[in-house]
């Protein structure tokens, strides 16, 4: 990836070498070059009014310090938090708001999201709208107590995209808080910050940590006051990720250039290959010229990502080919070494209303791949057989 960027030292370097930088304000005194696990709970001061700027790991840690400035600066923010999980990440934005305050989302996301919204935060006096941005309908859900638009794109599963820059512009306008989770892209592909949102999440667990081994979540922001609030916030409920995680994640982000670029990769030769095989009637990604956010995703992204949904001729097929996978994984989840199968109307989206799911496509013959970095010629090889 050739995009250049201006990290906080001021020296210009590309996206892959940003993913192996450290924060070398933080000395580690035998000069490890793989960041050191700080597991402690506390930290001891040197004396009265001298901290080392660590007191207690709920509120910083140098490991997770040292990751959540890598996660910046990737992002082209001022700062980040990292957190135990993508969702306890989400749950702290949320807190943001009081009761009475409405919030537009997205039609399409992740079933955790609309869970959390649904089940937590509208018991909490929170009030949504759902509209789909893909088409701009989030202008006709405005109120006067609108705080925020929330999206993910492309969506999940269905890989709608929303041109971010246009959102933002409509946000700026009102004078709300423009957040886009930016999981299935990762910084290496799309920075919505530089787009205009004000708030990007991401969970860690996929293609920044990479090998599904932890869980982990972020909140990147350019405001200080933005920061300054969610920090508070992060500090008093305590979902910090733990210094092991951030360890394991800084540890992915080494390699997420060439993971991403492969799966990339991957991704596009698969999608053209399933267009070819007949029970298969529907391929759904952006990277397909006839996807209806292509030339959006040309326009703010870097890259089409390694996220395919596709849909069967009957739902026979779709309890088939999730028996039948040896190479594939059926598993949920996204975004590491290995290429997964999952079944939203049963797994990532079981706990969404059932007409939700039927307005936004996804039904029993619809399923998600996240690409690998296998040889390409296995995975056709794997569908060449489960399809027969």
């Amino acid at each position: 990836m050739t995009t250049d960027c201006d990290c906080a030292n001021k020296l210009t370097y590309t996206t892959d070498t940003l993913c192996q930088l450290s924060d070398k304000r933080i000395k580690d005194q035998w000069g490890a070059l793989s960041f050191p696990i700080y597991q402690s709970a506390t930290f001891a001061h040197r004396g009265l009014g001298e901290s080392t700027g660590f007191d207690y790991t709920r509120m910083q840690n140098p490991t997770r310090q040292q990751l959540e400035y890598v996660l910046a600066t990737l992002e082209h923010g001022n700062n980040a938090l990292a957190f135990a999980s993508g969702m306890a990440a989400i749950a702290t934005i949320m807190e943001l708001f009081k009761p009475g305050d409405h919030i537009i989302i997205d039609s399409d996301l992740y079933g955790g999201s609309i869970r959390l919204f649904n089940e937590i935060n509208k018991k909490n006096g929170l009030e949504f709208s759902t509209a789909d941005f893909s088409r701009c309908e989030y202008r006709d859900c405005y109120r006067e107590n609108t705080k925020a638009v929330y999206l993910e794109t492309p969506t999940n599963p269905m890989m709608n995209v929303t041109d971010i820059k246009k959102l933002a512009e409509f946000t700026r306008e009102k004078g709300i808080l423009l957040i886009v989770d930016n999981t299935f892209l990762s910084p290496y592909f799309q920075t919505p910050l530089d787009l205009g949102a004000d708030i990007v999440i991401h969970s860690g667990t996929k293609f920044l940590g990479g090998h599904h081994d932890t869980i982990g979540g972020f909140v990147i922001v350019k405001d200080q006051v933005l920061e300054e609030r969610l920090r508070f916030i992060y500090k008093t409920t305590g979902a910090c990720l733990s210094p092991f995680d951030s360890w394991l994640i800084l540890r992915g982000i080494r390699t997420l250039s060439i993971r991403m670029e492969r799966a990339a990769e991957n991704t596009m030769k698969l999608a053209e290959y399933l267009k070819t095989k007949e029970h298969i009637t529907k391929v759904i990604y952006p990277g397909l010229a006839e996807h209806p956010g292509h030339e959006i995703m040309k326009k703010q992204a870097r890259g089409f990502g390694a996220m395919l949904t596709f849909e069967v001729d009957s739902v026979e097929l779709a309890e088939s080919i999730l028996r039948d996978v040896e190479l594939i994984y059926f598993a949920e989840s996204l975004g590491g070494t290995e290429t997964l199968i999952t079944y939203p109307i049963t797994q990532t989206h079981a706990d969404v209303p059932r007409d939700q799911l039927e307005k936004n496509g996804i039904n029993p013959r619809v399923l998600r791949l996240s690409v690998g970095i296998e040889g390409i010629e296995d995975l056709k090889t794997e569908f060449d057989r489960i399809l027969r």
